[in-house]
């Protein structure tokens, strides 16, 4: 499913209203984070708990077509293990790349696939 990165964050920004859910703001940040040429292939949840803590474990796929585009795709890999997260009551735990795969025709396309762990603050 490809999505248009304008039509993900207006979809973001609808369901935001309508149930505040922290994914929604994860993901809006992740695609904030990622810039306006990247595209939303998909996004998973599942819960996660330790002794200590409970959250949750996001996997996120985006795609970057065309040179320019892949340009910023690198620039989000770089950018993401290191970024400052703002999500309401909420804290990213980890945010790591876990694939990147690149093709080159017909159109040069860069997939990249991150993990992040949300956990509940308070």
């Amino acid at each position: 499913m490809h999505i248009d990165p304008q039509a993900a964050r207006a979809m973001t920004r609808t369901a935001c209203r309508r149930q505040r859910g922290p994914w929604m703001s994860l993901l809006s940040a992740v695609l904030g984070l990622a810039g306006a040429r990247a595209e939303l292939l998909r996004h998973g949840e599942r819960a996660w708990a330790s002794a200590t803590f409970s959250g949750s474990r996001h996997t996120i796929a985006l795609a970057f077509h065309g040179t320019e585009a892949i340009m910023a795709g690198e620039a989000f890999i770089d950018a993401l293990p290191e970024h400052e997260f703002t999500i309401s009551g909420h804290l990213v735990a980890d945010a790591a790349v876990i694939a990147v795969d690149q093709e080159m025709a017909p159109t040069p396309t860069m997939t990249v696939e991150v993990d992040l762990l949300l956990l509940e603050d308070g």
